[in-house]
């Protein structure tokens, strides 16, 4: 899915949910963390592709949250 597809689907939530996904993503990002450094997975790529959904979704939520 391209950046601006996420976006889209992102601004379309509630600041309800927006917050419901983002600790979601916190969990993930955790679960992805510790397997790496257990040297269980060998992807960074999921990781980094999290870690910027992230930044998109605290970007919408703060503009939300601003009016």
């Amino acid at each position: 899915m391209k950046s601006a597809d996420r976006a889209k689907k992102l601004r379309d939530l509630s600041p309800e949910e927006l917050e419901r996904q983002e600790a979601e993503m916190n969990e993930q990002m955790f679960k992805l963390r510790f397997q790496w450094a257990m040297g269980q997975t060998e992807s960074l790529n999921k990781l980094r592709d999290l870690r910027k959904d992230k930044a998109r979704l605290l970007t919408i939520l703060r503009e939300k949250n601003n009016g």
